[in-house]
């Protein structure tokens, strides 16, 4: 195992769609070194990118936690590990948890001031986020750090209908502040320039690379089925995430519900933790009595571990995604990972994600009778009856369209132009802060 670089104080602390040229070879793998701020959490992405980037030349400080103390991180020869967060287990007593928290945050100015990289890539902002936008970035600045931040939703707070002034403030200064914000896609890239005056050169659209580090065996769909006790003809549907308002799930009850009054064999499995409180899920099981379907459906009501995850997207003929606002879902790219076709909400920009007829359907979004109409369209087309033979093809599209050497090769670009420039924004961009 590779005995990762220490920091002078943080002794304890350090553990180990353009396709540009490759910046790396320009300027040397040792030239090219960031700091990537994690957030302390999602594994898929962070090993998905870090293991994309550090095949480019890039070295990385990864401050992380003990969810991201992984073999392929400590490991890694290029990576730097700093677990600045350490436990992040949600059973903790609420004088822990704030000690933790406040132990975080002295590490991560501690090691700021002292860090070697020049760049700064946050991939997700910590829990506090009007700090993390406002008064952490602006000491990043001060520090004087060139500043790249993925921007996974452009406002999560609408997507989840609690959006106020104060959440819309700090995410306008946080967009000044950095030179650099990569989104997912063009429609995202759009609400920052209108919805908060971000410079469109500030802005790249990258793929949300596909989720390679869930485990997927042999595993047969038949086998999954069985082992959920599903009948191996059982036309079988999937909702997997966390339960939430904005993703729509009362919809798919009463889809299925409908679905349930026709001939066939439905079953729908729903997999995911309820977010925030559990006042959406009682409503969800109390629509599930009311449409009597709860002998149809499978529940798995808490969070899936990434071992057991395969179980449930080979146990499903098709995935559906129903929600009432997003502008993107890993959840979705998941499902291509194990060549699964999805029916998905026409909002954000699922739509473009979509092969109609191929890797799936789209349908009204709250509109359960258009989901009812679209699940029967698609038991009786071809893509389901030839399944097994185009998961194969699914597979081989997500791994073209969304591959994490497309992400490289235009993080990297980006990371170079701060190499040979020194600095990404223009002038004026720069000089307006707030």
């Amino acid at each position: 195992m590779r005995q990762a670089t220490e920091a002078p104080d943080l002794r304890s602390l350090a553990r180990h769609h353009e396709m540009p040229a490759n910046p790396s070879s320009a300027f040397g793998p040792s030239a090219v070194k960031i700091s990537l701020l994690t957030g302390g959490d999602d594994r898929p992405y962070v090993l998905g990118f870090v293991q994309a980037l550090t095949s480019e030349g890039i070295s990385f400080d990864v401050i992380g936690s003990d969810d991201l103390e992984l073999p392929e991180l400590l490991q890694n020869r290029q990576v730097n590990f700093f677990n600045l967060r350490g436990d992040q287990s949600s059973d903790a007593s609420l004088k822990s948890k704030a000690f933790r928290i406040f132990r975080y945050y002295l590490r991560l100015l501690a090691y700021t001031a002292r860090a070697e990289p020049k760049i700064f890539h946050i991939l997700w902002n910590n829990k506090f986020e009007i700090f993390d936008r406002t008064i952490l970035t602006l000491y990043y600045k001060m520090m004087g750090k060139d500043l790249v931040l993925t921007a996974h939703n452009v406002n999560i707070r609408s997507r989840d209908g609690t959006d106020n002034w104060l959440n819309r403030c700090s995410l306008r200064i946080q967009y000044r502040l950095v030179d650099h914000i990569f989104v997912h896609t063009r429609k995202m890239k759009s609400e920052l320039i209108a919805g908060f005056g971000v410079a469109e050169d500030k802005v790249s659209v990258i793929p949300f690379g596909i989720n390679n580090t869930v485990r997927n065996t042999n595993m047969t769909s038949g086998e999954a089925k069985r082992m959920l006790g599903i009948g191996d003809t059982d036309k079988t549907i999937l909702c997997y995430g966390q339960i939430a308002p904005y993703k729509g799930l009362d919809y798919v009850i009463s889809a299925f519900g409908a679905l349930l009054k026709g001939a066939g064999c439905y079953r729908l499995i729903i997999a995911g933790k309820p977010k925030w409180n559990e006042t959406y899920w009682r409503q969800i099981k109390q629509l599930i009595r009311d449409n009597g379907v709860g002998h149809r459906i499978v529940e798995r009501i808490e969070h899936v571990p990434d071992e057991e995850t395969e179980l449930y997207f080979k146990a499903a003929d098709v995935l559906v995604l129903s929600y009432t606002q997003v502008f993107q879902s890993g959840v979705l790219f998941l499902g291509y990972s194990f060549g699964l076709p999805a029916i998905v909400a026409d909002v954000g920009s699922l739509k473009e994600e979509i092969v109609d007829g191929e890797t799936g359907f789209v349908f009204k979004p709250r509109d359960s009778s258009d989901l009812a109409s679209k699940l029967d369209s698609y038991f009786k087309s071809e893509l389901f009856r030839d399944l097994e033979t185009r998961r194969a093809q699914i597979k081989d599209y997500a791994n073209e369209h969304y591959s994490w050497s497309k992400v490289a090769a235009i993080t990297t670009a980006v990371y170079s132009k701060f190499l040979s420039s020194g600095r990404l924004a223009t002038a004026a961009t720069k000089s307006r802060v707030i």
